[in-house]
């Protein structure tokens, strides 16, 4: 089975417990094969999904303007709580500058950030006509890996990402601009990109969706699919 073989309505209703998706489908439904793409970007306090702490995530949704060219729609972004037990690199911390103990950090617990992303993310797939939102980040696996666990964690019946199906933008940054890692593929297709504010999962969420959105425009420009 390919990653893109899971996608039948009928599996998307029993997984969510959703109403079967509107007939009617946008540009963007067709486009992405019912897909809705959704940029997220996590920070953690290291590299296990497992053990590690969730302590920002960020999503961004993407969109399609009238000539069929995508962009970057709202930004979702949370600080989040340790879960309990959860351990938290010393070197991780001073890799993203996270103070836990800013008086300012105003952090939420994991269920009701991702229930907060979720139910924004369900409103724009509906909106779409599509039938599941799919994944975009930078080294997607990792961020998909911290958001699966985060779900199982807390117990969320109604994840509308798919469970293991993503989209890349390192390996298509290495396609399309022969550049892997976010501030140099970001150069490359033009996009401003300041250092002192990465590692951010706002902020990495949102470069990661320009960028996204640049490859995706310049491969329609270049006669991609779907045509000019």
């Amino acid at each position: 089975m390919s990653e893109f073989d899971y996608d039948s309505e009928n599996d998307q209703d029993e997984l969510d417990g959703a109403p079967a998706p509107s007939s009617h489908k946008t540009p963007i439904a067709y486009r992405f094969r019912g897909f809705l793409p959704v940029v997220v970007d996590v920070e953690c306090g290291g590299f296990n999904s497992a053990t590690d702490a969730l302590l920002e995530i960020a999503a961004t949704v993407i969109a399609m303007d009238e000539d069929g060219m995508v962009y970057p729609d709202q930004t979702y972004f949370f600080r989040v709580e340790p879960f309990d037990g959860a351990n938290i690199e010393p070197a991780a911390l001073e890799f993203t500058g996270i103070k836990l103990d800013h008086p300012l950090r105003m952090a939420v617990k994991e269920e009701h950030a991702l229930t907060e992303i979720f139910k924004h993310v369900r409103k724009a797939v509906k909106s779409a006509g599509c039938k599941r939102a799919v994944l975009v980040g930078h080294n997607a696996f990792f961020d998909l890996g911290f958001l699966n666990a985060a779900v199982e964690r807390t117990q969320i019946k109604r994840n509308p990402f798919h469970p293991f199906s993503c989209f890349d933008t390192a390996t298509l940054g290495g396609l399309a601009y022969g550049q892997t890692v976010l501030a140099k593929a970001c150069a490359a297709a033009g996009i401003e990109f300041d250092g002192r504010e990465a590692h951010s999962a706002r902020y990495d969420t949102e470069k990661t969706a320009d960028l996204f959105c640049a490859i995706v425009n310049r491969w329609r420009e270049m006669g991609g699919w779907p045509p000019v």
